[in-house]
């Protein structure tokens, strides 16, 4: 269980120092693909199909729909 977690912990911790310099728009662009990639793993494994390819669909999507919402709250500042 330790070896577990110390491998879910030292990326997040490395993905969240590495974000400290990024602009909003950047920062929205990240979750949104981070988002949708682990949406899409899991509608892939779900459905029985390749949880891979749900990923990269999804984190492709995900980073498309952040970075709009990004330049959107950008623009409203």
């Amino acid at each position: 269980m330790n070896k577990i977690a110390y491998l879910i912990a030292v990326p997040v911790l490395a993905l969240s120092a590495g974000c400290t310099n990024m602009t909003p728009t950047e920062q929205s662009t990240l979750s949104g693909a981070a988002i949708g990639a682990v949406g899409g793993a899991a509608i892939g494994g779900l459905t029985g199909g390749n949880a891979g390819v749900g990923a990269v669909i999804g984190g492709a999507a995900g980073a498309v729909v952040g970075n709009i919402y990004g330049r959107n709250q950008q623009q409203k500042q």
